[in-house]
């Protein structure tokens, strides 16, 4: 993986999140370049004066290309306005990522991020909507990204991960499914994005039950294909789409785009210092995600978060995608979810080796390597075309 700042795999994991969904790559330097002096901490802890250093450095540009964009706006090109406001989204959001959920700042980082990336995709004409699912008491704000096809589409429904957002999801994924005939419903489900910092929705084990939401929402759209509904997640969805696929039976395939088979053991060991941490803080952040006051509280609800006794209950195709040299999750987390799938009808794990590339987290090091397998896979099992239409 290409390491901006060597001594820092979280900062560098960030940055190549930037790459991958479009950021220009003089901005990302222009971010970063600031930061190599402070960059040496390792965020496992969090360094506040490291936080604070990164997020202030991505807001400055964050804000500059927001205020081009309105230029472009005035000008009447709203073509380039759009495409500048899809870069200034994701580099609010990647600023977001890195202070403690507790800074005020961060919330409001996350609310101009969500508001510029949306205006950048009505300015470019995507062919998306905003829309809500409804989950209980709640709607769970999400992307509805349409396939350029006529009639009833296949469509998937995509979950985040532990620390990634709709947005960020749309900008690796979104046009990839369209190109092949796939419509994509990308959720801000419990635990994440909107859901967890607008409507206080902590994640917890029975993914089955906002995935079920939303399945339950596409069977109301006339350009759905009932029929034909997948479920994708990465990272830490490498638990979710698995155990969504296991007790909601109307999906028709599943994919780990990054396999988790233990979740409790994958925080136990990162905060005994094994493995890399995504965010900083890592104790905090969890606490966070899964509505406890304590990493002992937390870890009593990741526990829950195994697919064993699960993953043979899959009776769908399923992909599991995962690097073999992910810092964050080792190998046999994809190994196991794969021997334990035993009724999935042609289950499949895909290595991504260092020869070829995507062999980090989730592929980190090459986005588009592992998304056009995963992209094919489901349009081929749902239906849609492969070769484009």
């Amino acid at each position: 993986m290409f390491e901006y700042f060597p001594n820092n795999y979280t900062w560098s994991l960030a940055v190549m999140s930037a790459l991958n969904r479009g950021g220009q790559i003089s901005e990302i330097d222009e971010a970063c370049r600031p930061l190599k002096e402070v960059a040496g901490v390792k965020a496992l802890h969090g360094d506040q004066t490291q936080q604070r250093a990164w997020f202030e450095s991505w807001m400055k540009v964050a804000e500059r290309v927001e205020r081009l964009g309105r230029d472009d706006e005035v000008a009447k090109h709203p073509l380039s306005a759009g495409r500048k406001y899809l870069r200034a989204g994701l580099y609010y959001l990647l600023a977001e990522r890195m202070p403690s959920h507790k800074d005020p700042r961060r919330l409001d980082a996350y609310k101009r991020g969500i508001d510029i990336f949306g205006r950048g995709l009505l300015l470019r004409r995507e062919p998306v909507e905003f829309v809500e699912v409804p989950y209980g008491a709640h709607k769970l704000p999400a992307i509805f990204s349409k396939a350029p096809v006529a009639g009833r589409a296949p469509c998937v429904v995509h979950f985040d991960g532990l620390d990634v957002t709709k947005e960020i999801i749309y900008a690796a994924v979104a046009d990839e499914f369209r190109r092949r005939g796939v419509s994509l419903l990308i959720v801000d489900h419990p635990g994440v994005g909107a859901a967890l910092r607008l409507l206080g929705l902590p994640s917890g084990p029975d993914t089955e039950k906002p995935a079920a939401a939303s399945v339950d929402y596409l069977e109301t759209r006339s350009d759905v294909d009932p029929k034909r509904i997948g479920i994708m997640a990465l990272s830490l969805g490498g638990y979710y789409a698995p155990r969504a696929a296991a007790f909601e039976k109307r999906f028709k395939c599943a994919v780990a785009w990054g396999a988790i088979f233990d979740y409790g053991k994958c925080v136990s060991d990162r905060i005994g210092g094994r493995g890399e941490p995504s965010v900083p803080g890592y104790a905090e952040h969890v606490n966070w995600v899964f509505g406890c006051d304590t990493i002992e509280d937390t870890l009593k609800v990741v526990k829950q978060m195994t697919l064993e006794g699960v993953a043979d209950k899959i009776t769908c195709p399923l992909l599991i995608v995962h690097g073999e040299n992910d810092r964050q999750v080792p190998l046999w987390h994809a190994e196991r979810t794969y021997e334990a799938a035993v009724n999935s009808p042609g289950r499949e794990l895909k290595i991504c080796r260092l020869a070829d590339g995507a062999a980090e987290h989730c592929g980190a090091d090459n986005g588009p390597l592992i998304v056009d397998y995963m992209t094919d896979w489901a349009a081929e099992k749902l239906g849609g075309n492969p070769a484009g239409i």
